[in-house]
């Protein structure tokens, strides 16, 4: 089994592929102190909770946005599964995509994985909208051609910065509201929170869209992709493991 592992700044998303096929995954914490062996323990517990058991895997492939961690998780896939990890970008790693950004290093290596995922389902020009601690906006041409994009600062850091810097609003957990219009301060903070932001992704999408050759297919993924989402006609895709895909390609490109 392919074991494949998307480092994030907030959480840890670790996927096993029995070929082709997504078997199973497990989303966790990212703690940036923790070490293999932490991160191998926890893995072991969820490993027997699915039936599984890590003399399965036979290959595993990494995206880290965290560098710290990068090493730690290296560390556990040898030590603890006796495979040698693909890195993404790592020297020598493959993943089919031209970054055509002014300096490439800079692109953070789920943006890159999350094209290669997309590029190979879809022959057309592509936004790629992924919600995580950031949401960002990624365009890819359709000849495979990562071009750039955008970042904003997450709708969950939006809200904790909105009650960190208020004296009087409430923390509110993020829902979407039936009604834009909002009658109690925690229905107001819910309304901006969904629809506002919901707007802002619409017309950046739109504006992307202006800028890359017709026909354009628009991709959403990360965490709150399904609920943000949900009926935009802005989206014409919601697919909340596409970085894991990505990261099966990558290895089957590296293998």
């Amino acid at each position: 089994m392919l074991a494949v592992i998307d480092i994030g700044n907030t959480n840890v998303v670790f996927g096993l592929y029995d070929g082709p096929d997504l078997a199973t995954h497990f989303r966790f914490a990212t703690r940036h102190s923790a070490t293999s062996d932490e991160y191998a323990c926890l893995l072991d517990g969820l490993f027997r909770m699915s039936g599984m058991s890590f003399d399965r895997i036979d290959g595993a492939c990494i995206a880290s946005v965290v560098p710290p961690l990068t090493e730690v998780f290296a560390t556990l896939v040898q030590q603890w599964f006796r495979t040698r990890p693909v890195v993404v970008g790592a020297d020598g790693v493959r993943t089919g995509i031209s970054v055509l950004c002014e300096v490439p290093v800079e692109v953070g290596a789920d943006r890159i994985v999350n094209a290669v995922a997309a590029h190979a389902r879809y022959a057309t020009s592509l936004v790629i909208v992924d919600f995580g601690t950031a949401t960002t906006f990624d365009a890819v041409t359709a000849a495979g051609e990562y071009l750039g994009g955008a970042i904003v600062p997450g709708v969950r850091v939006s809200l904790d910065a909105l009650f960190q810097r208020t004296a009087k609003l409430p923390k509110v957990e993020l829902a979407r509201p039936d009604r834009v219009i909002g009658r109690t301060t925690v229905r107001s903070i819910q309304s901006g929170a969904y629809w506002g932001y919901l707007s802002m992704v619409e017309g950046l999408v739109q504006r992307m869209k202006a800028e890359l050759a017709p026909p354009v297919t628009v991709v959403a993924t990360g965490g709150l992709a399904g609920l943000l989402c949900e009926g935009s006609p802005a989206i014409d895709v919601v697919d909340g493991n596409l970085t894991l895909e990505g990261l099966m390609r990558i290895w089957q490109m590296n293998r």
